[in-house]
């Protein structure tokens, strides 16, 4: 495994492990009851700016549903979770990857540290990935999501514990979560056109904040102020641009090489899998390479499987974030309203598509049929 950072450090915010990553994670021995900590505590739910509550579950209701309930931790602790499980030698830091070349039996991956020969190479490099413009080149690439988010973790010693809500106002979102480490998770977002950033830095970002949202229902003010940069042990703000794929990619792989995550798929996080669809991708192309003996026939298999999922997904994302980026004065109070009115059986069934994914069982066969039971795991 090739990373181009040299080192692996606590780079990111928080991200929410649902039911269906989890199964996944637990599917390769990474049970999360061993290393993710407790469940996301008491109501999960969606607000007004007064804080009126348009929508409410809770968590042990979901977790009874689902089997088990979903984790909120911070990425830089998942990564060394999931580097620590690797075996000795995996990891190579400080190697980045320049191009994949096919010769039909084996790829030569071109990497800052030298040629690498393998049997098949997987391509995780993110929403800017460098392979699929390489597999891909005549895909539309990366279109601009009509948003703008800022992210930050708040200490523990800060304000209590919060349940997890998002709070919708006009063409602005703001979203507290607690982790599993006892730190607080806060997102914002704010419909914007591309390069629209405000500001140049922390101080301007913490301004823009309070501007937008400090007059928002309680606990937001409060967590705005943990995150003042003018304090001795000031928060770091992380603001970017929203970005996904124009279209979907034709498909997720070219002969020996295939593309992960946000490489394959790069989504809108409205619905908060991004992080978890990447993790469905690994383990089953995981469980295919394993499982069938020709690998350009295991990565054709791992494309039937995921491809229309994750698009599903991706277009539910695109239409949740379009419904929460209204800000037309008489479109908000009916958009609430219909939140508020749609029937509790009807969500959940959206909800059962989602997060009742299951993993795929142990190999079993090592035929090179494409025809692999694929869809009893889609």
């Amino acid at each position: 495994m090739c990373e181009q950072a040299s080192v692996l450090t606590g780079v990111g915010a928080g991200i929410v492990l649902a039911p269906n990553a989890l199964r996944a994670l637990e599917s390769i021995g990474l049970a999360p009851g061993s290393w993710a900590g407790d469940a996301l505590p008491g109501q999960v739910g969606l607000r007004t700016p007064d804080g009126t509550w348009l929508t409410r579950s809770d968590s042990g209701s979901l977790s009874a549903r689902h089997g088990t309930a979903a984790r909120a931790v911070h990425r830089g602790f998942l990564i060394d979770t999931l580097a620590t499980a690797l075996p000795a030698g995996t990891l190579r830091l400080g190697v980045s990857v320049t191009g994949v070349d096919d010769t039909g039996d084996s790829v030569t991956v071109r990497t800052s540290a030298g040629d690498l020969r393998a049997d098949v190479a997987l391509g995780a490099d993110g929403i800017r990935s460098v392979l699929r413009g390489q597999l891909f080149p005549g895909h539309r690439g990366l279109r601009h999501a009509g948003e703008a988010g800022w992210r930050a973790v708040l200490p523990g010693a800060g304000p209590p514990a919060q349940e997890a809500a998002e709070t919708w106002g006009r063409g602005e979102r703001f979203g507290v979560v607690p982790l599993s480490d006892g730190r607080i998770y806060v997102y914002a977002t704010a419909a914007s056109g591309p390069g629209a950033r405000t500001g140049a830095g922390p101080a301007d970002h913490h301004a823009e904040l309070t501007r937008r949202f400090g007059a928002w229902h309680d606990p937001i003010p409060a967590l705005l102020d943990g995150l003042d940069q003018r304090a001795p042990d000031r928060v770091g703000i992380l603001h970017h641009d929203f970005h996904e794929l124009a279209a979907p990619l034709p498909r997720f792989h070219t002969g020996r090489a295939a593309l992960l995550g946000d490489a394959a798929h790069a989504m809108t996080p409205n619905m908060g899998q991004g992080g978890c669809q990447a993790i469905e991708d690994a383990v089953v192309v995981a469980y295919l390479l394993a499982s069938i003996d020709a690998a350009p026939v295991a990565l054709a298999a791992y494309t039937e499987t995921r491809h229309r999922r994750t698009t599903l997904i991706s277009r539910r994302s695109r239409r949740l974030g379009e419904l929460a980026r209204l800000s037309h004065p008489l479109a908000v109070p009916l958009r609430n309203l219909a939140v508020r009115a749609m029937p509790r059986a009807l969500s959940r069934r959206a909800q059962d598509t989602l997060l009742d994914w299951q993993p795929p069982s142990a190999p079993t066969n090592t035929n090179t049929n494409t025809n692999t039971n694929t869809k009893e795991y889609r």
